[in-house]
């Protein structure tokens, strides 16, 4: 019987797993500067916690969750998202008591049940941000231009901002009143998902991408016209915040995203194709209202995700090549039984230094040794032998210029640091 991996998922091979170190150490350094502390929670939680904090009439929740009773006879549900989660530990170990704000950040695996297609996988990954504690305008606009440091930071060119206010509790009553009100002579045009959508969450139907539910909501009421005596400053503060970053951003008065739980702020990272918008690499908004939500008291947050597989596709589609460490320093080529033990702490020595250090295990000959250190991208090749070992000495050879020097066997792990650069660790 052979076994195939499921669908929707990938095996990240070497080579290519690389490439998500890369990126992911990129989110990490960028969010040490920022202040913001990595949290990791479980990859599957109480389904109760989704249907609430995300929203029973998302398509997330609908039609998307991989749910399933345990042993016990509880419902649990593998995180189709991130920010749920989060909340539910902040609220748990009570952090909403300690001295705000709480600056959380999140890299890992999600799980939604989707057509598989280029950018979307049933397990994929996110590098999420959460920030606790502050209504502040200005954190908004610091989160964003977070997330744009990012991308611009791993080499993806050619992303805007979409930038929308989705008002609060106080205004958007009202402007649903007004949308509800302009959509109903429309019903039948309306596709059947957006039938649904304007009787639990009329503000979807802006959302909907399919041509005629978008030629319907064309003249439709937008929220940013709504907006109350708080929002709107929060809104204009936010603007301006990035303008002052710098960030390339432009209103989109469409946009609601995909969860319920956002409140005032919304934006997606949207990248820039040929003959307009190409997709989504993420996106986020304000949730004052979530926290209250799964159990905790009434405190704002702000946050947002992008996902991993969409910005490396961005790179792979743009050509760019990442600057990825390859190859070992140091290949030992041992010839003799000797030679053999001795190139064991020759191993250990280099590695202490801080070089990458390999060597032969299937007892070949110099020759085959020799295309081992090629197939392994060795910058140098450290040749031990009987004559060597009698000397005390080790033949050491730059494998791309071919040049060779003999120096003393316990010099090698330095020279080979210093040849390459590397620091002692």
């Amino acid at each position: 019987m052979s076994f195939q991996i499921p669908r929707g998922t990938v095996d990240l091979m070497p080579g290519e797993v690389e490439k998500w170190q890369y990126i992911e150490e990129k989110a990490r350094e960028l969010c040490r500067r920022y202040n913001f502390s990595e949290i990791r929670t479980p990859l599957f939680e109480q389904t109760e916690l989704f249907q609430r904090g995300v929203g029973e009439t998302t398509d997330i929740v609908s039609k998307e969750m991989y749910t399933f009773m345990d042993r016990g006879g509880r419902s649990l549900t593998l995180r189709p998202e991130g920010t749920a989660g989060v909340v539910r530990s902040f609220v748990e170990k009570k952090i909403y008591g300690e001295p705000q704000p709480t600056k959380w950040y999140y890299i890992g695996q999600m799980y939604r049940y989707e057509r598989p297609q280029a950018g979307r996988q049933r397990q994929f990954h996110q590098f999420g941000i959460e920030a606790f504690g502050a209504v502040d305008p200005v954190l908004d606009a610091e989160l964003v231009d977070l997330g744009w440091q990012f991308i611009r930071s791993v080499g993806v060119s050619g992303v805007k901002v979409a930038l929308n206010s989705v008002g609060c509790s106080r205004c958007r009553p009202r402007y649903r009143e007004k949308l509800v009100e302009y959509l109903t002579p429309y019903k039948e045009e309306l596709c059947k998902d957006c039938h649904t959508r304007l009787e639990q969450n009329p503000m979807r139907v802006l959302d909907c991408k399919k041509e005629g539910c978008q030629r319907v909501t064309e003249d439709a009421p937008r929220m940013v016209n709504f907006l109350c005596e708080e929002c709107a400053p929060h809104f204009e503060t936010v603007k301006e915040s990035l303008d002052l970053l710098g960030v390339e951003w432009y209103l989109d008065t469409r946009l609601v995203r995909g969860l319920d739980y956002y409140t005032q702020t919304a934006f997606e990272y949207i990248l820039e194709g040929q003959g307009g918008h190409a997709g989504s690499l993420g996106g986020g908004g304000r949730y004052n209202g979530l926290v209250q939500e799964v159990g905790g008291p009434e405190m704002p947050g702000v946050g947002f995700a992008l996902g991993l597989e969409r910005v490396l596709l961005a790179l792979e589609s743009r050509g760019v090549d990442l600057p990825l460490a390859s190859g070992v320093d140091c290949f030992i080529v041992s010839l003799g039984d000797a030679a053999k033990k001795r190139s064991v702490l020759l191993l250990k020595e280099l590695r202490q230094m801080g070089s990458t250090a390999e060597r032969d295990y299937l007892d070949r000959k110099m020759k085959g040794q020799l295309k081992a250190a090629d197939r392994a991208s060795a910058r140098y090749v450290a040749i031990v032998g009987e004559n060597e070992l009698e000397k005390n000495q080790v033949v050491v050879k730059e494998m791309a210029t071919g040049e060779q020097n003999t120096i003393q066997l316990d010099k090698l792990a330095t020279y080979i640091r210093e040849a390459c650069g590397k620091g002692q660790s």
